[in-house]
């Protein structure tokens, strides 16, 4: 099965990841780059960190949860005040149920934003009790709410686009793996760097272990990430896959996880993203279509970010 295997390339053993081939699942990293880890054995609140779902979380799923917030909170204590008894109100002029429980509801959206129009106010002790505890709670809740949508701009991003498949492409009279990644925004990427390591299954001794070994790369660091990056790993002697085929990949159960690190200097901060391709996500003998065009004026270069995984079969 592993005949083919450079048993010359040395394991990498920083990786963190476990070599048992039984503990592990489909493959190390999801491909949006997020770890194939899910934990149990504590409760789950020990296990969720509430301020990085909401600051991790996508803005429509976000904007959901605080418009939801907002209403129900308001829903809830326009109940209380309702059951209490509108008698305990000025101004709800309103004959019907129906009218009245919306004149409350208006009240504690107004008592809740600390707006207070005036035109309702409780006159009983207990709803006035219960309107200043959720006056502090929209102060307490909207302060909240003001630092998450700060975290969020403020959090530097990184909007990298992989190639939906690695190649095994042509490459100075041998063959190479590549893959292409690029900067989908206009910020300015500057320093960057980028390791990739292989996972695979090796058998040894009768016993099978899942290897981790860092490939060599054409470059593994670049000065200015202005346009796309082609990531080329040699398959010469060096490499651990040197001489196998589609079917080695196959049988080894191939991974590629790529770890990209760049400074963003509109931030001030560095960025990371990760990435992973399996052995069924990878093309043989294919090469990349170019993603580069001239302004008709001919000053400018068009990156095209939608051709990033074109390619050609050779």
């Amino acid at each position: 099965m592993m005949s083919r295997f450079n048993r010359k390339t040395p394991v990498y053993d920083n990786s963190g990841l476990s070599t048992l081939v039984s503990n592990q699942g489909n493959r190390f990293l999801n491909r949006d780059g997020t770890f194939n880890v899910h934990k149990t054995g504590v409760p789950f609140l020990e296990r969720i960190s509430f301020f990085n779902s909401l600051i991790t979380m996508s803005w429509p799923a976000f904007f959901v949860l605080i418009f939801g917030g907002y209403f129900l909170v308001n829903l809830v204590f326009a109940i209380f005040y309702y059951f209490a008894g509108a008698e305990d109100f000025l101004g709800v002029a309103n004959s019907t149920d129906g009218g009245r429980f919306l004149d409350i509801f208006f009240f504690s959206a107004q008592t809740l934003t600390t707006v207070g129009y005036g035109r309702v106010n409780p006159t009983g002790l207990l709803t006035n009790i219960v309107a200043s505890i959720e006056a502090l709670s929209g102060l307490l809740s909207f302060a909240l709410a003001t630092g998450l949508m700060y975290g969020r701009f403020s959090r530097p991003v990184a909007n990298i686009r992989f190639s939906d498949q690695a190649l095994i492409a042509p490459y100075r009279g041998g063959k190479a793996v590549m893959f292409r990644l690029a900067n989908t925004k206009n910020n300015q990427l500057i320093d960057a760097s980028i390791q990739v390591l292989l996972g695979m299954i090796v058998k040894d001794s009768e016993k099978e272990a899942r290897q981790v070994y860092r490939l060599e790369l054409e470059r593994s660091e670049i000065n200015f990430f202005a346009a796309n990056w082609t990531v080329v790993h040699p398959l010469d002697e060096k490499s651990p896959l040197f001489g196998m085929s589609q079917s080695d990949f196959e049988k080894m159960d191939v991974e590629f996880m790529i770890s990209l690190r760049a400074y963003d200097d509109t931030f001030g901060q560095s960025i990371h993203a990760r990435h992973s391709f399996k052995y069924f996500e990878m093309v043989w003998d294919a090469r990349f279509k170019p993603m580069f065009t001239r302004s008709t004026d001919g000053r400018t270069t068009i990156l095209k970010l939608n051709a990033i995984s074109d390619y050609e079969n050779v």
